[in-house]
């Protein structure tokens, strides 16, 4: 008996369109309660798998990157034998490699399954962290810094990216909140886990606590993201864990949100060059780029503590509740920020608390104002910084590419100034560092004024759009976020 191939394929293809035009219809004719109450039951889903893989995986990635800060109090300089500002060069190059992944890497991940893309990458900055406890010297140091920043580059812009796929913009800020809470607590938790380390593992084997602490990060890492693979969801429409129905609504509900169908029409050379040449990635960059150079101060957290003149480990402990501090102002900024909804002034009050942190710490040296000052710098740099990054998303809801290539555009301009920063904090400006302080005011300032200048732009579009309301495709066009 002969089979007919083509008659079968075509069979087949005829049973998968009308089983996508059965789902498509029983979601067309939801009512707005029945739609709200399937929308509950999806978001709970993804709730429960998206949300706490990101959180656990962006506190390994900040753990894993910002150790160095505290190797430094446990004697890493000592033991490499660096000199100078070879440790401020080793904070910053880090940020070279960071920022030449993130656009390539982002515009890739808008096309292959992000489960696999992003677990793969968060294994071999694992492996590249792990390698620290390997250093001998500053040129192994500086070398394993370059490649832990090329490992580390494609996962926060891809998180951020992935959010960005599966929630509307009402429910996104407090999402990413979520989310960029984690690498607060990381702050939290670094100091605390090196303290641990400091006082019960120096010296075990041979090795030096700062040794232990890169292989217990770096191997925790690797653990986690061969389980995340198996987690973490791709995009609404092609996530295998979810069945038709659940596909059909997560897609709707996203095209309810922007008015538009998220089509995949664009190269990735123009999904760059769509996001490079709208006026408002570039005004979106400055706020992240002033946000991000006064927010380089985490780096050093550990260093102004260690101007209190206390020992080792109560120096990592006090570390710890200014970034908890910031991670509870940051969920209750969000939440606030999201059920306005309303961005621009849920930012830059921050911003200006955080200004008044840098002139404190740079007029005084007294350990109590200090270390209050320490509360107000974090709490304002990092306590709003997800409210930015739900902003660039509400300002480039769709295509897809382009909010990926606009997500991973802003985040490496944006961190470019943790190139420069680093030597603000060189040891000749210390313990006082005014220098450093002084200029973390002025760019907090022109946060706030770079802040004002988009919201102004965006108003300004929407007024556009309202004059445009006898348009027949008016209603479908969607205001902006302010």
């Amino acid at each position: 008996m002969s089979i007919d191939l083509k008659r079968t394929a075509s069979h087949d293809e005829k049973l998968q369109v009308d089983l996508r035009t059965e789902v498509e219809q029983w979601v067309d004719g939801l009512t707005d309660d029945e739609f709200a109450v399937e929308q509950r039951k999806l978001l709970r889903k993804i709730d429960t798998r998206l949300l706490p893989t990101l959180f656990v995986l962006l506190i390994l990635n900040y753990l894993d990157r910002n150790a160095l800060a505290a190797a430094r109090v446990q004697g890493l300089e000592a033991d490499l034998g660096l000199q100078g500002n070879q440790f401020n060069i080793a904070i910053s190059i880090l940020f070279v490699g960071y920022i030449l992944g993130q656009i390539p890497s982002n515009l890739i991940l808008s096309r292959v399954r992000p489960s696999i893309y992003l677990s793969l990458f968060v294994a071999l900055w694992g492996i590249v962290s792990t390698c620290t406890a390997a250093a001998q010297n500053f040129t192994h140091l500086v070398v394993i810094r370059f490649f832990l920043g090329v490992t580390e580059s494609p996962y926060f812009p891809g998180a951020l990216f992935l959010l960005s796929s599966w929630y509307t913009k009402r429910e996104l800020a407090f999402r990413t909140s979520v989310l960029y809470t984690a690498s607060l607590l990381s702050g939290a938790f670094g100091g605390l886990i090196a303290a641990g380390v400091q006082s019960g593992m120096d010296g075990v084997r041979g090795l030096a606590s700062w040794r232990w602490l890169f292989i217990l990060e770096g191997g925790i890492t690797i653990f986690v993201a061969v389980i995340s693979a198996f987690v973490l969801p791709d995009y609404p429409g092609t996530t295998r864990w979810l069945s038709d129905k659940e596909k059909a609504l997560a897609v709707a509900r996203l095209q309810r949100d922007t008015g538009v169908v998220d089509a995949e029409t664009m190269s990735l050379f123009q999904s760059f060059l769509a996001a490079a040449t709208d006026y408002k990635l570039w005004i979106l960059a400055l706020v992240i780029i002033t946000k991000t150079t006064a927010g380089a101060v985490t780096q050093f957290i550990p260093t102004v503590v260690n101007t209190f003149g206390m020992d080792k480990v109560l120096t990592l402990v006090l570390t710890a509740p200014p970034y908890l501090f910031a991670a509870a102002l940051s969920l209750w900024i969000s939440w606030s920020s999201d059920r306005r909804p309303e961005r621009c002034f849920h930012l830059l009050t921050p911003l200006l608390f955080g200004m008044v942190g840098f002139v404190v710490a740079a007029t005084t040296r007294g350990t109590a104002p200090r270390y209050v000052s320490l509360f107000l710098m974090v709490g304002g740099m990092f306590g709003s910084y997800n409210v930015a990054l739900a902003w660039i998303s509400s300002t480039f809801a769709r295509p897809r590419a382009k909010r990926a290539a606009a997500y991973a555009t802003i985040n490496s301009l944006g961190n470019i100034a943790q190139i420069w920063s680093p030597y603000l904090y060189d040891k000749k400006y210390g313990p006082k560092y005014t220098l450093a302080f002084s200029v973390n005011a002025c760019m907090a300032a022109a946060s706030v004024a770079f802040c004002l200048l988009l919201r102004f732009c965006l108003a300004r579009e929407n007024r556009k759009m309202e004059a445009l309301e006898e348009d027949p495709e008016a209603e479908k066009r969607i205001r902006y976020i302010l």
